[in-house]
């Protein structure tokens, strides 16, 4: 019973030191708030419609988006998202070992959106 015991004790621990802080504890999603000036612009995310401003988008924070406004009767407006690393991740990872900081870094789980919200302000054809 105590082999048991300290095997699935055993097993806990290397999961949670195998782990990185990020890849436990950090959001799969990130939200990206989206609006336009005049609102009911379409917007597009690398060229997927994703609905219409004001939106709340909850995109993983591991890749770039390129985001588009679309209005009939104005000119479309495109605005790029990047990605960023959060110091506070990597401290903590760096803290725990380097085989945190080595998960983390390939699995981009520390990383986030460089930015909270996206407007745009859409101009008529002339």
């Amino acid at each position: 019973m105590k082999r048991k015991i300290f095997c699935l004790l055993a097993l806990i621990v290397s999961l949670t030191i195998f782990q990185g802080c990020a890849t436990l504890f950090g959001p799969k999603l990130h939200p990206l708030s989206t609006s336009s000036d005049p609102a009911g612009a379409e917007v597009y995310v690398n060229g997927f419609k994703m609905g219409v401003t004001p939106i709340q988008l909850n995109l993983k924070a591991d890749k770039s988006y390129t985001i588009e406004f679309r209005k009939e009767g104005y000119q479309s407006v495109t605005r790029v998202v990047n990605t960023k690393v959060g110091a506070g991740w990597v401290v903590l990872d760096v803290l725990g070992g380097l085989i945190p900081v080595i998960i983390d870094a390939a699995t981009g789980a520390w990383n986030k959106l460089d930015q909270d919200a996206v407007n745009a302000a859409l101009e008529k054809q002339q």
